[in-house]
């Protein structure tokens, strides 16, 4: 996340974006873990969970690590260190894809779909909102020149990540059979704040959130369209292949666990 108060063409007057996206994106690191930690106190996840869940957690927390680091090294003027993670973050996208495919998968295929979720949606919806994350970064990339664009575009790309940690802070079980969108859209709040803070200090809202809104819209949009197609039932009769549930209907929700 590169931003040192120079803009690029056609941008708003210079201010200290430096200090608000630091600030900002440190609170939706706290958000997002907090989700996580909340579930671990309450016993709802622990440590006898696959290897595979293991490696994705260490890679997407590692991730919520060098986004939240990225601000505070351009906010102290370590640009140099703020270049070499950069280069570290774009290859660690890579496992930020393996590992989303990997374990949106392997979920489905061992049927621990959350209950709350339909495990063919799931399946498609888990990874289009990771590519329109992923693409939101790779735009982030391309314009990391361009300093109005290039926070902003982290930001978004961070917030289409915040489904599963916001959605351990909400009511889940009572939000079927939108609880997937519900999760994603609610991590709009820090869009809502910082497009407000724009208008505040620059008089106009940047288009970047524009498409962070359009990008997390057109994720959760397309997902339904792929899970009620027939594309949607042949991945999901993929994935149960050879399981108790193969031949099973993908678009009904499971059973809740025993004693809830």
């Amino acid at each position: 996340m590169v931003t040192d108060g120079v803009v690029g063409a056609g941008a708003r007057p210079q201010v200290d974006d430096a200090g608000f996206f630091r600030t900002l994106a440190t609170v939706m690191a706290i958000v997002q873990v907090a989700g996580f930690a909340v579930h671990f106190a309450l016993g709802r996840s622990s440590f006898s969970a696959p290897l595979v869940i293991h490696a994705h957690a260490i890679v997407f927390m590692g991730w919520v690590a060098i986004f939240v680091i990225q601000p505070w090294l351009v906010k102290a003027g370590a640009m140099g260190y703020h270049r070499m993670l950069g280069r570290v973050a774009a290859v660690w996208a890579i496992g930020l894809l393996v590992m989303g495919l990997l374990v949106t998968w392997t979920t489905v295929h061992a049927g621990r779909t959350p209950f709350f979720f339909q495990p063919q949606h799931f399946l498609v919806a888990n990874p289009l909102t990771l590519l329109g994350a992923l693409g939101l970064l790779a735009a982030a990339i391309i314009l990391r020149k361009h300093h109005d664009w290039h926070p902003r575009l982290q930001i978004g790309s961070f917030v289409l990540l915040m489904g599963p940690g916001f959605g351990r802070l909400l009511p889940m079980p009572f939000l079927t059979p939108y609880a997937f969108e519900i999760a994603s859209l609610a991590a709009l709040v820090f869009v809502a704040v910082a497009a407000c803070r724009d208008a505040w200090v620059g008089n106009r809202v940047h288009p970047a959130w524009a498409w962070v809104v359009i990008v997390l819209l057109g994720s959760l949009l397309l997902a339904r369209i792929v899970a009620d197609a027939p594309l949607g039932q042949a991945l999901y009769d993929a994935a149960v292949s050879g399981t108790a549930a193969a031949g099973s209907d993908g678009m009904a929700f499971p059973p809740p666990p025993a004693g809830i």
